[in-house]
Protein backbone atom coordinates (compact mmCIF):
# COMPACT_ATOMS: atom_id res chain seq x y z
CA UNK A 1 0.00 0.00 0.00
CA UNK A 2 2.99 2.47 0.65
CA UNK A 3 3.44 2.53 -3.50
CA UNK A 4 0.62 4.43 -3.85
CA UNK A 5 2.12 7.09 -2.24
CA UNK A 6 5.52 6.94 -3.62
CA UNK A 7 5.00 8.61 -6.94
CA UNK A 8 3.63 11.41 -5.22
CA UNK A 9 7.04 12.06 -3.43
CA UNK A 10 9.22 11.68 -5.99
CA UNK A 11 6.61 14.29 -7.97
CA UNK A 12 7.94 16.44 -4.75
CA UNK A 13 11.35 16.48 -5.54
CA UNK A 14 11.16 16.65 -9.18
CA UNK A 15 9.47 20.01 -8.85
CA UNK A 16 11.79 21.27 -6.29
CA UNK A 17 15.06 20.26 -8.28
CA UNK A 18 13.70 22.12 -11.38
CA UNK A 19 12.46 24.93 -9.11
CA UNK A 20 15.68 25.38 -7.85
CA UNK A 21 17.14 25.11 -11.44
CA UNK A 22 15.25 27.71 -12.97
CA UNK A 23 15.87 29.94 -9.81
CA UNK A 24 19.70 29.37 -10.56
CA UNK A 25 19.06 30.24 -14.29
CA UNK A 26 17.50 33.21 -13.41
CA UNK A 27 14.34 32.28 -15.33
CA UNK A 28 11.73 32.56 -12.28
CA UNK A 29 12.25 34.47 -9.01
CA UNK A 30 13.30 32.68 -5.80
CA UNK A 31 9.92 33.42 -4.25
CA UNK A 32 7.90 31.17 -6.44
CA UNK A 33 10.51 27.92 -5.10
CA UNK A 34 7.99 27.80 -2.36
CA UNK A 35 4.50 28.16 -4.19
CA UNK A 36 6.27 25.44 -6.47
CA UNK A 37 6.56 23.52 -3.39
CA UNK A 38 3.64 23.98 -1.89
CA UNK A 39 1.64 23.06 -5.38
CA UNK A 40 4.09 19.84 -5.64
CA UNK A 41 2.63 19.01 -2.03
CA UNK A 42 -0.95 19.64 -2.80
CA UNK A 43 -2.76 22.99 -1.27
CA UNK A 44 -0.61 23.31 1.91
CA UNK A 45 1.44 21.72 4.23
CA UNK A 46 1.64 18.25 5.26
CA UNK A 47 0.10 17.63 8.43
CA UNK A 48 1.60 16.47 11.89
CA UNK A 49 0.41 13.30 12.73
CA UNK A 50 -0.55 12.53 16.25
CA UNK A 51 -0.90 9.16 18.08
CA UNK A 52 -2.45 8.33 21.13
CA UNK A 53 -1.62 5.22 22.43
CA UNK A 54 -4.67 2.86 24.43
CA UNK A 55 -5.20 1.08 27.12
CA UNK A 56 -2.71 -1.58 28.07
CA UNK A 57 0.18 -0.46 26.41
CA UNK A 58 2.07 2.72 25.34
CA UNK A 59 3.46 4.77 22.66
CA UNK A 60 5.55 2.13 21.28
CA UNK A 61 3.06 0.07 19.87
CA UNK A 62 2.97 2.98 17.11
CA UNK A 63 7.10 2.33 16.07
CA UNK A 64 6.06 0.73 12.94
CA UNK A 65 3.24 3.28 11.24
CA UNK A 66 5.43 6.00 12.91
CA UNK A 67 8.93 5.12 11.17
CA UNK A 68 6.37 4.26 8.12
CA UNK A 69 5.06 7.87 8.39
CA UNK A 70 8.45 9.32 8.88
CA UNK A 71 9.87 7.83 5.82
CA UNK A 72 6.81 9.50 3.73
CA UNK A 73 7.91 12.93 5.15
CA UNK A 74 5.20 13.19 7.93
CA UNK A 75 5.98 14.73 11.26
CA UNK A 76 5.01 12.29 14.32
CA UNK A 77 4.52 13.13 17.66
CA UNK A 78 3.00 10.17 20.31
CA UNK A 79 2.42 12.03 23.16
CA UNK A 80 1.65 9.79 26.37
CA UNK A 81 -1.76 8.81 27.15
CA UNK A 82 -2.01 8.95 30.89
CA UNK A 83 -5.13 6.44 31.66
CA UNK A 84 -6.71 7.83 34.35
CA UNK A 85 -9.61 9.34 32.83
CA UNK A 86 -11.57 9.94 29.84
CA UNK A 87 -11.81 13.33 31.11
CA UNK A 88 -8.43 13.87 32.63
CA UNK A 89 -6.77 12.38 29.82
CA UNK A 90 -8.80 14.37 27.13
CA UNK A 91 -7.98 17.36 28.93
CA UNK A 92 -4.10 16.60 29.27
CA UNK A 93 -4.54 16.16 25.42
CA UNK A 94 -6.06 19.28 24.35
CA UNK A 95 -3.31 20.65 25.90
CA UNK A 96 -0.92 19.29 24.05
CA UNK A 97 -2.49 19.50 20.96
CA UNK A 98 -2.41 23.62 21.52
CA UNK A 99 1.57 23.46 20.75
CA UNK A 100 1.50 21.28 17.71
CA UNK A 101 1.26 24.46 14.88
CA UNK A 102 -0.68 23.87 11.87
CA UNK A 103 -2.96 21.04 10.69
CA UNK A 104 -3.11 17.74 12.36
CA UNK A 105 -4.57 14.57 11.94
CA UNK A 106 -5.62 12.52 15.09
CA UNK A 107 -5.35 9.28 15.70
CA UNK A 108 -6.84 7.19 18.67
CA UNK A 109 -6.00 3.61 19.36
CA UNK A 110 -8.26 1.45 21.60
CA UNK A 111 -9.24 3.45 24.75
CA UNK A 112 -7.22 6.30 22.78
CA UNK A 113 -10.52 6.57 20.94
CA UNK A 114 -12.15 8.02 23.71
CA UNK A 115 -9.71 10.54 24.30
CA UNK A 116 -8.90 12.24 20.83
CA UNK A 117 -13.14 12.32 20.54
CA UNK A 118 -12.63 14.68 23.49
CA UNK A 119 -9.23 16.29 22.88
CA UNK A 120 -10.07 17.83 19.33
CA UNK A 121 -13.31 19.39 20.31
CA UNK A 122 -13.20 23.25 19.23
CA UNK A 123 -9.77 22.53 17.98
CA UNK A 124 -9.85 23.99 14.63
CA UNK A 125 -6.15 22.53 13.69
CA UNK A 126 -7.55 19.05 13.47
CA UNK A 127 -8.69 18.23 10.63
CA UNK A 128 -9.40 14.77 10.41
CA UNK A 129 -9.83 11.58 13.13
CA UNK A 130 -8.42 8.37 12.11
CA UNK A 131 -9.60 5.55 15.05
CA UNK A 132 -7.69 2.51 14.91
CA UNK A 133 -9.37 -0.53 16.72
CA UNK A 134 -10.94 1.76 18.62
CA UNK A 135 -14.01 3.80 20.22
CA UNK A 136 -15.85 5.95 19.10
CA UNK A 137 -18.15 7.16 21.90
CA UNK A 138 -20.99 9.26 21.45
CA UNK A 139 -21.99 12.00 24.01
CA UNK A 140 -22.74 9.97 27.38
CA UNK A 141 -21.23 6.59 26.63
CA UNK A 142 -18.39 4.40 28.65
CA UNK A 143 -16.23 2.24 27.53
CA UNK A 144 -18.07 -0.83 29.29
CA UNK A 145 -21.13 0.27 27.78
CA UNK A 146 -19.92 -0.07 24.27
CA UNK A 147 -17.33 -2.84 24.86
CA UNK A 148 -20.87 -4.92 26.50
CA UNK A 149 -23.36 -3.55 24.02
CA UNK A 150 -22.45 -6.44 20.82
CA UNK A 151 -20.91 -9.61 22.14
CA UNK A 152 -18.35 -11.29 21.48
CA UNK A 153 -15.68 -9.31 23.97
CA UNK A 154 -13.17 -11.44 26.12
CA UNK A 155 -12.81 -7.98 28.33
CA UNK A 156 -14.12 -9.65 31.22
CA UNK A 157 -13.50 -8.90 34.89
CA UNK A 158 -11.96 -12.63 35.47
CA UNK A 159 -9.47 -11.58 32.44
CA UNK A 160 -8.32 -8.57 34.18
CA UNK A 161 -5.95 -7.84 37.53
CA UNK A 162 -7.08 -5.10 39.82
CA UNK A 163 -4.13 -3.34 41.61
CA UNK A 164 -4.83 -0.65 44.33
CA UNK A 165 -2.23 2.02 44.05
CA UNK A 166 -1.37 4.33 47.44
CA UNK A 167 -3.59 7.58 45.64
CA UNK A 168 -6.53 5.32 46.02
CA UNK A 169 -7.21 4.73 42.35
CA UNK A 170 -7.39 1.12 41.56
CA UNK A 171 -5.50 0.11 38.18
CA UNK A 172 -6.52 -2.72 36.02
CA UNK A 173 -4.36 -4.92 34.07
CA UNK A 174 -5.01 -7.61 31.53
CA UNK A 175 -4.09 -11.22 33.24
CA UNK A 176 -0.94 -11.77 31.20
CA UNK A 177 -2.15 -15.58 30.65
CA UNK A 178 -5.27 -13.73 28.44
CA UNK A 179 -3.14 -10.97 27.02
CA UNK A 180 -2.65 -12.76 23.50
CA UNK A 181 -6.08 -14.61 23.41
CA UNK A 182 -7.53 -11.04 24.24
CA UNK A 183 -5.35 -8.76 22.42
CA UNK A 184 -2.53 -9.73 20.00
CA UNK A 185 -3.96 -13.00 19.11
CA UNK A 186 -2.17 -12.68 14.95
CA UNK A 187 1.19 -12.02 16.75
CA UNK A 188 3.75 -14.16 17.93
CA UNK A 189 3.49 -15.82 21.64
CA UNK A 190 7.04 -13.91 22.29
CA UNK A 191 5.94 -11.17 21.09
CA UNK A 192 2.51 -11.28 22.50
CA UNK A 193 4.31 -11.80 26.13
CA UNK A 194 6.52 -8.72 25.70
CA UNK A 195 3.71 -6.56 25.41
CA UNK A 196 1.78 -8.12 28.54
CA UNK A 197 4.90 -7.62 30.52
CA UNK A 198 5.35 -3.85 29.45
CA UNK A 199 1.34 -3.11 29.40
CA UNK A 200 0.18 -0.17 31.25
CA UNK A 201 -2.55 -0.45 33.49
CA UNK A 202 -5.59 1.97 32.98
CA UNK A 203 -7.46 3.60 36.26
CA UNK A 204 -10.30 1.17 36.65
CA UNK A 205 -12.84 4.11 36.98
CA UNK A 206 -12.06 5.44 33.63
CA UNK A 207 -14.01 2.34 32.23
CA UNK A 208 -16.90 3.69 33.16
CA UNK A 209 -16.45 7.15 32.78
CA UNK A 210 -19.12 8.89 30.30
CA UNK A 211 -18.16 11.10 27.06
CA UNK A 212 -18.34 13.87 26.26
CA UNK A 213 -19.61 16.21 22.91
CA UNK A 214 -17.85 14.45 20.38
CA UNK A 215 -15.20 16.00 17.93
CA UNK A 216 -16.58 13.42 14.90
CA UNK A 217 -19.72 15.21 14.38
CA UNK A 218 -18.20 17.98 12.75
CA UNK A 219 -14.60 16.53 11.61
CA UNK A 220 -14.22 13.81 9.23
CA UNK A 221 -13.00 10.34 10.39
CA UNK A 222 -11.80 7.40 9.32
CA UNK A 223 -11.57 3.66 11.17
CA UNK A 224 -9.39 0.84 10.58
CA UNK A 225 -11.42 -2.57 12.22
CA UNK A 226 -9.86 -5.43 13.14
CA UNK A 227 -12.39 -8.27 12.09
CA UNK A 228 -10.54 -10.72 14.17
CA UNK A 229 -10.77 -8.54 17.53
CA UNK A 230 -11.16 -10.33 20.29
CA UNK A 231 -11.40 -6.97 23.02
CA UNK A 232 -13.89 -4.57 20.77
CA UNK A 233 -15.78 -6.85 18.46
CA UNK A 234 -15.88 -5.94 15.19
CA UNK A 235 -19.75 -5.57 14.94
CA UNK A 236 -19.76 -3.00 17.83
CA UNK A 237 -16.91 -1.18 15.70
CA UNK A 238 -18.94 -1.06 12.57
CA UNK A 239 -21.62 0.36 14.69
CA UNK A 240 -19.72 2.98 16.04
CA UNK A 241 -18.13 3.78 12.66
CA UNK A 242 -21.38 3.88 11.02
CA UNK A 243 -22.86 6.21 13.53
CA UNK A 244 -20.05 8.90 13.14
CA UNK A 245 -20.08 8.46 9.41
CA UNK A 246 -16.42 7.27 8.99
CA UNK A 247 -14.46 6.16 5.85
CA UNK A 248 -13.79 2.23 7.26
CA UNK A 249 -11.16 -0.07 6.32
CA UNK A 250 -11.57 -3.67 7.39
CA UNK A 251 -8.49 -6.02 8.08
CA UNK A 252 -8.49 -9.40 8.87
CA UNK A 253 -5.70 -8.60 12.53
CA UNK A 254 -6.45 -8.33 15.96
CA UNK A 255 -6.75 -6.09 18.11
CA UNK A 256 -3.31 -5.00 17.84
CA UNK A 257 -3.38 -4.22 13.73
CA UNK A 258 -1.30 -1.24 14.29
CA UNK A 259 1.39 -3.88 15.50
CA UNK A 260 0.36 -6.86 12.99
CA UNK A 261 -0.40 -4.50 9.74
CA UNK A 262 1.43 -1.17 10.34
CA UNK A 263 1.31 -0.55 6.86
CA UNK A 264 -2.51 -0.96 6.36
CA UNK A 265 -2.41 1.35 9.15
CA UNK A 266 -0.39 3.81 7.32
CA UNK A 267 -2.19 3.96 4.63
CA UNK A 268 -5.28 4.99 6.09
CA UNK A 269 -3.41 7.75 7.89
CA UNK A 270 -1.77 8.90 4.63
CA UNK A 271 -5.43 8.98 2.99
CA UNK A 272 -6.82 11.06 5.65
CA UNK A 273 -4.12 13.44 5.90
CA UNK A 274 -4.42 13.91 1.78
CA UNK A 275 -7.73 15.03 2.65
CA UNK A 276 -6.39 17.92 4.51
CA UNK A 277 -4.52 19.20 2.07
Amino acid sequence: MRTAHRPRSRGVRFALVGAAIAVAAGLIPGAAVSAATSQAYGHGPKPTVVLVHGAWADGSSWNGVVSRLQRDGYTVDVPPNPLRGVAGDSAYLASYLKTVPGPIVLVGHSYGGFVITNAATGNTNVKALVYVDAYIPAQGDTLNGLTTQFPGSQVTPDALTFVPSADGVVDAYITPAQFRSILANDLSAAQAAELAAIQRPIAASALGEPSGAPAWSGIPSWDVIGTADHALPAAAQEFMAKRAGSTVTEINASHLSMISHPGTVQHVIEEAAHHTS
